[in-house]
């Protein structure tokens, strides 16, 4: 948008918008200034046209073919409530208007990519330890507390803060805390990526680990170089870009490159090429599965040679196995898009909240 008053001055012959998911929402400057190039054609490429819920498509079309779909406030009306309500007829009938006008190319189908090996995608159920259930439930005791009697923003924001609050815990004490003391033994997750890397590490194989938080990524590093004594790389959004080509350079040409690649999901999640590890593990789910396919597609991409193993990480009984089935539920509107929601946990009800959060006896190691 920085050049867009000499992008303005000339008429193009056409505009190819790469990564067009970056224009999903139509307020951004960057949004505006795509719209406002003049050509004789439009083509936009997304591997994720649908990233938090159906009206990220209504941009993307305004760009390419402006007013085929209705204005912004009747779409939302007429197709983006309704489908996240679950009515199929509007699914059917924006399928039925955008489907002449969108190429779906899949990495599965062997007509368009023949050599691409076996991808294996696997839920990897970890336990809570005792200290992460005490402070599991210390976090949803404040949030009842702080719940009774909000509204409006300010019950948002508690909902908010708890899931990240709770989020942390699943993934460590030590982030949640925000303590030094030790990492090892207090986590069920990072005991499962400790066995993880140990049956990679005795056949030659090699891993890019993601997760949204960067603390808990300098955490793996470390964690990682000190228990194996191998190099463990860490990309995070602070990373420059010319450091940033030096650590994929070091993962994919050296000779005796490091077997893992630690990545904040934002910072790492698109752009990369990274086929030299053939194992992707989510530490922590971040709840949107077109953001999470981008991370994979990391490794699982043309040129890869090995069979990609992806591990989702997910603390059983916990919020992180029942806010699975509403990615679930979300993808499913992704993929009926565009092969032809998101769910605001913020607006569910306090009971429903308590449901949804509530921790399972079986979520906690040897508990009695």
């Amino acid at each position: 948008h920085r050049d867009n008053e000499t992008f303005k001055k000339a008429d193009w012959s056409g505009v190819i918008l790469d990564e067009a998911q970056n224009i999903k929402n139509p307020e951004t400057r960057q949004s505006k200034a795509a719209r406002s190039i003049r050509a004789k054609w439009h083509f936009a490429l997304t591997g994720t046209p649908v990233e938090n819920h159906v009206g990220d498509m209504w941009s993307i079309m305004e760009f390419l073919m402006p007013g085929l779909l209705p204005n912004k406030s009747r779409f939302v009306r007429e197709f983006m409530r309704p489908i996240q309500a679950g009515e199929t007829s509007a699914l059917k009938k924006i399928k039925k208007i955008t489907g002449p006008f969108i190429l779906r190319r899949l990495k599965t189908d062997k007509n368009i990519i023949s050599d691409l090996p076996e991808k294996i995608e696997t839920e990897v159920f970890c336990s809570l330890n005792k200290e992460q259930a005490s402070l599991y439930g210390a976090v949803l005791d404040n949030l009842e507390e702080t719940l009774t009697g909000a509204s409006g923003i300010k019950r948002k924001g508690a909902v908010l803060s708890a899931i990240t609050s709770l989020k942390q815990v699943c993934n460590h004490p030590a982030l949640y805390l925000k303590d030094r003391s030790q990492i090892a033994g207090r986590s069920g997750k990072l005991a499962r990526l400790t066995e993880i890397a140990e049956e990679m590490l005795s056949v030659g194989d090699r891993a890019l680990i993601f997760t949204q938080y960067a603390e808990m990524g300098a955490m793996l590093k470390s964690y990682l170089q000190e228990t194996f004594g191998r190099e463990a790389l860490f990309l995070h959004g602070g990373v420059e870009r010319q450091k940033r080509d030096e650590m994929v350079r070091k993962f994919q040409e050296s000779k005796d490159a490091p077997p893992f690649f630690v990545l904040s999901l934002k910072a790492g999640g698109t752009g990369l090429n990274l086929t030299g590890a053939n194992h992707v593990v989510m530490f922590d789910r971040w709840w949107n599965p077109a953001v999470e396919q981008q991370a994979v597609d990391r490794a699982y991409r043309i040129g890869q040679k090995e069979r990609v193993q992806v591990h989702y990480f997910c603390c059983k009984g916990t919020l992180e196995e029942k806010i699975e089935l509403l990615i679930r539920s979300k993808k499913n509107i992704a993929d009926s898009v565009v092969s032809a929601g998101e769910n605001w946990l913020t607006e569910m009800t306090d009971s429903e909240l308590k449901q949804l959060f509530k921790l399972s006896r079986d979520a906690v190691e040897d508990m009695d």
